[in-house]
C-alpha cells in the first residue's frame, strides 16, 4: 500500500465524521456486548426448553469465545489492505445472519453453529474498530481506546436488564435474543456511506510485513498474549456463567451482572486520570490483586455480600481488556492493526478454553455434594461456591506476571519501549 503525504491525509481526513465513526463502533461493540449478557441470561432457559447440561452449553459458550479470535486472526492482517469499512461490514452481516440463525435454533448443534457466527462478528468488531480508534485519535490513544471498551460492559448492562425484565414478563428466550437486532441495525446505519480515515494515519504502523516481524520477534508481545488469555478469562470466565454461578446465592445473578459492568463502565469513561498517574503496568497489577481478592470473597459469600464483592470485581477486573489493547498500541505500534486484534483474539481464545473447563467444574462439583446426600438447592450454591474459588487461581497468577511486568517496564516510555 503506497504511503500518503501529511498534507494529503490531512485532506482527506477533512470530511471524515469522527464522532459519527466513534458513535457507530461504540454501538457495535454494545451488540458484542448484550450477545454475552442475552447468553448468560438464557442459561437457565436453555436447560428448561432444550434440556442442555452445564457441559453442553460450555461447550455452545466456547463458539461465541472461539469465533472471535479467529476473526481478528483472519481480520487483523486483512486490515491494512480492506481497511475498517469493509471489515465492519463483515461484522455487520455477520451480527444478523448469526441472530437470525439463533432465532431458528431448535438443539444443540444449531445453537452451536449460529453462536459461533456471533463470535465471529464479534472478532470482525475488535479487529476494525479497535486500529480505527488508535488512528482516528492518534495523540489521545489510551483514553479513546478505554472510552470506547466503556460500551462492553455498558452493553453488558443493557443486555442483562433486557434479559432481566423479559424473563420477569415471563418471554421465551428466542425474545431475549431478537433485541440484538436494534443495535446491530443503527450502527449499520451509521456506517453506511460515511468516509473512513486512511489507515496509514497516526503512529500505528501499516506495514503487514513490519507487523509480523515484530510480532515474531518480541518476547514481551507473547508474554503479553499469554496474559491476556488469562484477563479475559478473570473477567469473562465469571461473568458468562454469573446465572449458574450465582443462582441459589441469595442475590439476583443478572442484577449482579449490570451491577459489575455498570461500574466497569464508569470506571472505563473516567480512566485517563487513573492510567496517567499508575500508568498501564501499575493499572495491570493493581487490577490483578483486586481481582483475585474479589472472586475469593465471592466464592464464600451469600446475600447481600455478593453484591458488596461483586463491586469489588467490579473494580479489579474494569481496566483489563483496554489496558491490554493500549499496552500493545502505545508501547508496541509497529504491531500494528495486527497485534491490537491477536491480542484480543488471544483474550477470547483463552476464555473460549475456559467455558466447557468451567461447565464440567460445575457439573462436577454438584455430583460430588449430592452425592453426600443434601438437597439440590444446597448442591448448586455448593458447586458454584467451589467454582469461583477454582476460577479465582488465574488472576493469582496474574498478581506474578503482573508484578514481573512492572519492573520490566519500570523505565520505559510509551512509543519508546523495544518491541
Amino acid at each position: 500500500m503506497k504511503t500518503l503525504s501529511p498534507k494529503t491525509l490531512v485532506n482527506m481526513n477533512r470530511n471524515i465524521n469522527k464522532s459519527r465513526l466513534f458513535v457507530a463502533s461504540c454501538l457495535a461493540l454494545i451488540t458484542t456486548a448484550m450477545a454475552f449478557a442475552i447468553r448468560a441470561g438464557i442459561m437457565n432457559d436453555l436447560t428448561v426448553t432444550l434440556g442442555l447440561s452445564d457441559t453442553e452449553k460450555g461447550w455452545i459458550n466456547q463458539m461465541a469465545f472461539l469465533g472471535f479470535p479467529i476473526a481478528t486472526m483472519i481480520g487483523g492482517p486483512l486490515y491494512n489492505s480492506l481497511g475498517p469499512k469493509k471489515l465492519g461490514f463483515i461484522a455487520f452481516f455477520g451480527h444478523m445472519l448469526g441472530i437470525t440463525f439463533t432465532l431458528l435454533s431448535n438443539s444443540f448443534w444449531p445453537l452451536f453453529l449460529s453462536t459461533f457466527l456471533i463470535g465471529f462478528a464479534n472478532g470482525m468488531v475488535e479487529a476494525a474498530f479497535n486500529p480505527l480508534i488508535a488512528n482516528m485519535y492518534d495523540e489521545n490513544k489510551t483514553t479513546m481506546l478505554n472510552r470506547f471498551h466503556v460500551w462492553f460492559p455498558g452493553g453488558i448492562v443493557i443486555g442483562s436488564l433486557i434479559a432481566f425484565v423479559l424473563t420477569q414478563m415471563g418471554m421465551p428466550w428466542q425474545v431475549k435474543i431478537a433485541a440484538m437486532y436494534l443495535p446491530t441495525l443503527i450502527y449499520g446505519f451509521l456506517f453506511f456511506g460515511q468516509p473512513f480515515p486512511e489507515q496509514s494515519g497516526g503512529s500505528i504502523s501499516s506495514s503487514n510485513a513490519e507487523n509480523f516481524r515484530t510480532i515474531f520477534t518480541s518476547p514481551l508481545f507473547w508474554f503479553m498474549m499469554v496474559c491476556m488469555t488469562m484477563t479475559a478469562t478473570t473477567e469473562l470466565g465469571t461473568q458468562q456463567w454469573v446465572e449458574r454461578i450465582l443462582g441459589n446465592s441469595g442475590a439476583e445473578p443478572l442484577l449482579v451482572l449490570a451491577l459489575v459492568t455498570g461500574l466497569m463502565a464508569v470506571g472505563r469513561f473516567f480512566a485517563g486520570p487513573i492510567v496517567h498517574r499508575l500508568n498501564i503496568t501499575g493499572v495491570l497489577l493493581a487490577s490483578a490483586i483486586i481481582s483475585a481478592i474479589s472472586i475469593y470473597l465471592m466464592s464464600s459469600a451469600t446475600g447481600a455480600m455478593v453484591y458488596v464483592y461483586a463491586v469489588l470485581f467490579a473494580v479489579g477486573v474494569c481496566y483489563f481488556w483496554p489496558n491490554m489493547i493500549s499496552f500493545v498500541a502505545e508501547y508496541m505500534p509497529k504491531t500494528g492493526a495486527l497485534g491490537m486484534s491477536l491480542m484480543g483474539g488471544a483474550g477470547m481464545f483463552g476464555a473460549s478454553i475456559f467455558q466447557p473447563i468451567i461447565g464440567n467444574w460445575l457439573d462436577s462439583n454438584r455430583e460430588k455434594v449430592l452425592a453426600q446426600g443434601v438437597a439440590q438447592e444446597v448442591a448448586e450454591l455448593a458447586a458454584g461456591q467451589a467454582t469461583l474459588a477454582n476460577i479465582a487461581i488465574i488472576p493469582t497468577i496474574l498478581i506474578a506476571a503482573f508484578g514481573f511486568l512492572f519492573f520490566l517496564m519500570r523505565n520505559k516510555k510509551p512509543a519508546m519501549a523495544h518491541s
